[in-house]
Order: structure tokens, then sequence, then C-alpha cells
């Protein structure tokens, strides 16, 4: 019976020692845990960097959108007195400049260009070229994207003016 449990400790022995790593085994082992890991960890702070990038943006955004209605006071006050507010007009023009924000080109006689423009209504003429008779809101660019259309009133004419 004894000889039965000392065969049977051997050969507990003899699997541990066959199935334990090797040094070498377990060193290559931790290694790829290693990788893994910074790896994983790369790829979280790309992840945060990207969502951090696109909340400031979106940020940025909500706050130009919140600023249209007071442009559009401003340009009333220019249009209505023109000669007192010229420097005003100026200095609005290099701020918005410098803040990427650009106001589409909606002047009377610019073709209407329906990613750019939102038309009220169409005058036809009995033409196929639509140009801008009248704007009744100005329209701006932020940062290469269209935040507002400019509102404007269309006329169909023959030819382009």
């Amino acid at each position: 019976m004894k000889e039965k449990r000392v065969d049977e400790q051997e050969m507990a022995e003899l699997v541990e020692d066959v199935l334990e790593p090797t040094p070498e085994e377990r060193i290559a082992e931790l290694t790829n845990d290693l990788q893994r890991t910074r790896a994983d960890f790369e790829n979280f702070r790309k992840q945060v960097e990207a969502q951090r990038a696109q909340a400031m943006s979106v940020a940025k955004y909500a706050t130009v959108e919140k600023f249209l209605p007071m442009l559009d006071d401003i340009d009333r006050a220019i249009t209505a007195y023109p000669k007192e507010l010229k420097p005003l007009e100026k200095n609005l023009q290099k701020t918005l400049k410098n803040l990427d924000l650009t106001k589409i080109n909606s002047e009377v006689g610019t073709e209407f260009d329906p990613d750019f423009h939102e038309a009220i209504s169409v005058e036809d003429e009995g033409g196929e070229h639509e140009i801008i008779s009248e704007t009744l809101r100005s329209g701006y660019i932020y940062d290469g994207d269209v935040v507002r259309a400019a509102m404007v009133k269309v006329k169909k004419v023959a030819t382009k003016k």
C-alpha cells in the first residue's frame, strides 16, 4: 500500500513538471500580455483624444449657433446706419475671420446654390437661371460647414446677370 502512494506522488510530481511552463515560456507569455496591455492602453488613449476633440468641436459649433441672432441684429443695425457703424462692421468682419466664421455670399444677382441658400420664394420670369433677388437673413459657414443657410428670395431669369 505504501508503494502505491509513492507511485501516486511521483506521478503527481511528474505531471506538475510536464504542465509547468519553462522560464522561457513564462517570459514569452508575460511579454505577450505586456504588449497586449500596451496596445489596449494606446487604443484607449486615442479614443479619449478623439472624444475630447469631438466634444470641443460640438461645443464650439453650439456656441457659434447661439451667436447668430446677435450677428443678425448687428447686420440690421449696420444696414440702418451704415456711416455711423462702418468701424463696427470692419471690426466684426475681422473677428468673424479670426473665428473661422464666414458669411455666405447672398448678394442680389448671385447665382442660387441650394447648398448655401434657402429659397423662401421663387419668382418665375420665364428663365432657367436662378439668381438671388433679395437676402432675408444672412447665412454662415463655420470651420468649412454650413451652420445656417442664407434665407433668400430667388428669381428665374433667361440669362445669367
